[in-house]
């Protein structure tokens, strides 16, 4: 079971806050923390501790974030052979304001490094994604990349897996290329013109995207779990109910779990049933990549909530 992928790796920077700012309002933090992120690096970290052989393409600055960013990856298990140390800017950087009291945030990045992963880097890497069973994407990257890879591997065969965020628009014939989209309310508001408020609306988005070629369109849907559309149906699977402390890294492990069922070559419903696992106890921890569960402590999780 091997799964590339390629995206961003940056630092993340939590303040912690009795409540989130408005603007032009300063809060006093309770404490700070400097944590490894960036959705590439994460959804990679998650492959890896879910028993992948992970593969990661990207970029970092020649700065102690890189270095730090590197050790913490290749101690993680995931292969860094294709991640290239750029001297033209510095390594990608988030800033996490964190509510204590709910676990909701704000979140600034500084991509720096992450958009000058390029077409260049994927075709240096195409051995590994040809070796590869899923190549997961994300948008920290330049669009023009991710389209890149996303044809390249379908090319040769392999599954991609997009996790469409931060939301933006894509290019009209990616879809093609797509064994699953997976995107939040909001991002599959803006790529299906639907907006996405219950889970009839979550159908309506999945089926307008299903149409322009993707195999499968998964919506995460937060508490409510998330919503499968294929062409031939529309299945709803509910979320786990746990107690959040950040929600930072939930969608990051919802792909990685995801990336490694469909890599095993899981049914869709039981995938997105692990997924949404992996998120459940992503968020019952502090950090994006920290949080993210082990093989044993997911199927612990799923043993001790089988129905």
């Amino acid at each position: 079971m091997r799964i590339t992928v390629a995206g961003s790796i940056h630092m993340d920077f939590y303040i912690n806050l009795p409540r989130l700012p408005v603007p032009g309002e300063t809060v006093l933090g309770k404490g700070f923390t400097m944590l490894p992120g960036g959705k590439g690096a994460n959804q990679a970290v998650g492959c890896a501790r879910l028993g992948a052989y992970t593969y990661m393409v990207s970029r970092v600055g020649k700065d102690f974030m890189g270095k730090e960013l590197l050790k913490n990856l290749r101690e993680n298990g995931v292969d860094t052979r294709y991640i290239r140390v750029d001297e033209e800017t510095h390594t990608g950087v988030a800033f996490i304001l964190l509510d204590e009291s709910s676990g909701e945030n704000m979140i600034a990045v500084a991509p720096g490094t992450d958009y000058r992963v390029s077409v260049e880097d994927v075709d240096n890497s195409m051995k590994a994604i040809e070796e590869s069973d899923v190549l997961l994407l994300q948008l920290e990257i330049p669009v023009e990349t991710v389209y890149y890879a996303a044809k390249k591997a379908w090319e040769k065969g392999v599954k991609v897996v997009l996790n469409p965020a931060p939301a933006r628009e894509l290019p009209s014939d990616i879809y093609r290329y797509l064994y699953a989209l997976t995107p939040n309310r909001v991002e599959a508001s803006l790529l299906s013109g639907v907006e996405v408020k219950t889970i009839d609306d979550a159908v309506k988005a999945g089926r307008e995207l299903v149409s322009r070629g993707v195999e499968y369109v998964v919506i995460t849907l937060g508490r409510e779990g998330s919503l499968i559309v294929s062409r031939d149906m529309a299945k709803h699977v509910p979320a786990f109910k746990v107690k959040a402390v950040d929600t930072t890294g939930a969608g990051d492990a919802f792909n990685a779990a995801l990336a490694v069922a469909i890599a095993e070559a899981r049914d869709m419903v039981e995938a997105c049933r692990i997924a949404n696992a992996a998120a459940a106890i992503q968020i019952t921890r502090l950090g994006a990549q920290s949080g993210l569960p082990s093989r044993e402590e997911l199927e612990e999780f799923l043993a001790k909530h089988s129905s």
